[in-house]
């Protein structure tokens, strides 16, 4: 018996701490577990009566950075003083760090526990084992830090050279001599390369992910089991999408090290945290032109820089990329006196009305907005200048678009193609091993037989999928001459057709233009744009704004003022017939109807037609002819010889005629002239430079 196993300890309980780092550690190395759990035996071959083993750390990490309950219950257990001994299978599983380690030691000491492993008994109240436990546990620690430098080390170098072998993402397959290459699998290849050809086109990662979901195409995941890992198809989340345009793998980069561990303090205790990105700049290794790649790096280099703009809460002072939204240059236009990024509002019944405002110092500064102004004639005005600038390449814009929808319906395709020749195999594989099984296994029978009936589905349903996409597939064929150059003047209808895709104008705009500077002339009235454009070349624009209280689509003042002079004397479709005549327009663009004219008089109050007033002093060019036997055209033709006196309120209204006039002598002379073809003189007729059909 030894003599520091006195009869008081043996009273009390025994601890027995278990503890193994890592769950690899509790799968594969099961033989330090029962030398572990042995010590319990062990405790009791001693004496001890009572033994208590604690075991709650098991895959929990030694080092301080990982909270461990089982280590905190031990030290609550030796405060207590019911432990007499404290078992463990070296100093190193009690701790891995001088701090646990010494405070252990230091409880131990003051309650008179022993501690006891393999090699012997310690008493931490004598100081040669005080000072024995005081050199173990930093030998533990420093043996913990130099495994740890010299593995690290080791990972570096072989990173360095390219070597270093980690888990590669969907795509991508080690060879046996360490080299990285393409997944030998065509259809893993084939929807990994749509992806990025989607990403290209849409320019956003959500909208990859909206149409892969849409099309019902499923992308590869990787999936790890006890027999190593294989590939499965389901449809995308958005972070495997992200995952895949943003992991330098697919450019043919070699990247290590891109991740960091931090520590922080929490309640006392540090906290160790790891898989924060680190910036491009300060990653460990990065070797372009590794291995074969799926796309170039300046592709992914582009990706990165789509992806930023689009992130929500991205760097204030850049430029946001194009995001679908109803305003055309969200995300473009900085303010010329503070310099900040413009905020984008809407408004309107259906909130189609977009209102740029700088808002920025009222946000971070409590104080007053800088500018504001409407949205929808700055972005009338950007897009016709991008028009102009683009009207050149209408022709080839046309072919590319007729090309893109082409190789669209060939990635389609060819993405089912590939998978029924995959569910083909399946079931092939299915018969292969209903047929191969004795038939007298029943139960396995049944079992392989429903397994190769459900394979056998879904390569049906995968045919049926593939016929009905032959089926509803429009052919589509190229544009020949004369449709391309009816494109190309038919550019700007097709940009504003409601059915064009906003996000598509979105990414147009922002390949021409860098950014514009916005500022507001509160003298002119007018918002002033300096577009900032991609070659390097800059332009200004002038913008007239609306004055207050009124908008975009408020009636001229013109028609206004010819329909407050006409009303009363004229009927509304009168009116109307005289402003469409003049080329005058609604506040909406329309012509002008009875209806129209009568809301617009309702509007300003204006009053309707009178027939009393004038009735017997006016007569219109109907009246005239059917008062003087002629016929209408040869009234207006003595009204333009300047014979028959006429007015009109404004040019292009009914002519007005006094019942004077007619009775005068000159008319009536005239009059029989012509109804007795009596030939007047050349000299009679005076020019003029009204129209001969200026009025009703």
């Amino acid at each position: 018996m030894n003599p520091k196993l006195t009869s008081e300890r043996l009273r009390r309980r025994a601890a027995v701490y278990i503890r193994q780092s890592t769950p690899g550690q509790l799968l594969h190395n099961q033989e330090s577990q029962r030398r572990q759990y042995g010590l319990a035996e062990h405790a009791q071959e001693l004496g001890f009566r009572e033994v208590n083993v604690i075991d709650e750390d098991l895959g929990r990490s030694g080092s301080g950075f990982v909270e461990r309950p089982g280590f905190q219950r031990l030290l609550a257990d030796v405060c207590s003083g019911e432990v007499g001994a404290v078992f463990c299978i070296e100093a190193s599983r009690l701790a891995r760090n001088g701090r646990d380690w010494h405070h252990l030691v230091e409880l131990c000491g003051m309650v008179g526990a022993v501690i006891i492993d393999p090699d012997g008994v310690y008493d931490p109240g004598l100081i040669n084992d005080r000072l024995l436990l005081g050199l173990r546990g930093t030998m533990s620690e420093f043996e913990l830090n130099l495994i740890r430098q010299r593995s690290l080390e080791a990972i570096r170098q072989k990173a360095r050279r390219g070597e270093l072998q980690f888990c590669l993402p969907v795509g991508f397959c080690w060879t046996q001599d360490g080299k990285i290459e393409i997944d030998p699998d065509r259809r893993v290849q084939q929807t990994i390369h749509l992806v990025f050809a989607k990403m290209t086109e849409f320019g956003s990662a959500r909208q990859v992910l909206l149409w892969f979901r849409g099309e019902r195409v499923l992308l590869p995941a990787l999936t790890r089991d006890r027999f190593g890992k294989a590939t499965t198809w389901k449809l995308p989340v958005f972070h495997s999408v992200l995952a895949i345009l943003t992991n330098p793998v697919y450019a043919g980069a070699y990247a290590f090290g891109k991740t960091e561990a931090r520590t922080k303090m929490i309640g006392g205790r540090i906290h160790k945290t790891e898989g924060h990105k680190k910036p491009r700049r300060d990653w460990m290794v990065l070797i372009r032109d590794h291995h074969p790649s799926y796309i170039s790096w300046e592709q992914y280099e582009r990706n990165q820089v789509t992806l930023a703009e689009n992130t929500h809460r991205h760097f204030s002072m850049d430029r946001k990329s194009g995001r679908g939204g109803r305003s055309l240059l969200a995300g473009l236009l900085r303010c010329r006196r503070c310099g900040r990024m413009l905020h984008v509002t809407y408004s309107g019944s259906h909130g189609e009305v977009p209102r740029y405002h700088c808002r920025g110092a009222h946000i971070n500064h409590g104080e007053g907005m800088c500018i504001s102004f409407g949205g929808l004639r700055p972005d009338e005005a950007v897009a016709s200048e991008i028009l102009k600038a683009i009207a050149g390449n209408a022709i080839e814009a046309a072919l590319a678009a007729a090309e893109r929808i082409l190789q669209q319906q060939r990635e389609r395709r060819q993405v089912l193609s590939l998978e029924l020749e995959q569910a083909r195999y399946q079931a092939e594989l299915a018969s292969r091993r209903y047929e191969a099984v004795d038939p007298a296994k029943r139960l396995v029978a049944a079992e392989l037989e429903a397994r190769w009936n459900v394979a056998l589905q879904k390569a049906t349903d995968v045919a049926a999928q593939l016929e009905r996409f032959e089926r509803e597939s429009k052919p589509v064929l190229l544009p020949d001459k004369e449709t391309l150059v009816s494109m190309a003047q038919d550019l700007p209808a097709i940009w504003n057709a409601p059915s064009t895709d906003m996000g598509l104008k979105q990414r147009i705009v922002r390949i021409l233009i860098r950014e514009i500077v916005a500022e507001v002339d509160e003298q002119r009235g007018e918002t002033v744009l300096v577009i900032h454009w991609t070659g390097g070349q800059h332009s200004e624009l002038r913008v007239k704004r609306n004055g207050s209280g009124k908008h975009s689509r408020c009636t001229s003042l013109e028609a206004v003022e010819i329909v407050r002079r006409m009303a009363g004397l004229f009927r509304d479709d009168q009116i109307a017939a005289t402003l469409n005549r003049l080329g005058l327009r609604t506040g909406a663009g329309n012509t002008w109807v009875e209806g129209r004219v009568r809301s617009l008089r309702s509007y300003h109050e204006l009053p309707a037609y009178d027939p009393s007033q004038n009735a017997t002093s006016v007569v219109t060019l109907e009246q005239a002819a059917a008062s003087l036997e002629i016929a209408v055209n040869t009234v207006r033709r003595l009204i333009v010889e300047k014979v028959l006196p006429a007015t009109q309120v404004v040019p292009c209204a009914p002519w007005q005629i006094s019942v004077e006039a007619l009775r005068s002598e000159a008319v009536l002379k005239a009059v029989t002239d012509i109804k007795n073809r009596v030939r007047r003189p050349q000299s009679a007729y005076v020019e003029t430079e009204r129209p001969l059909f200026s009025g009703a």
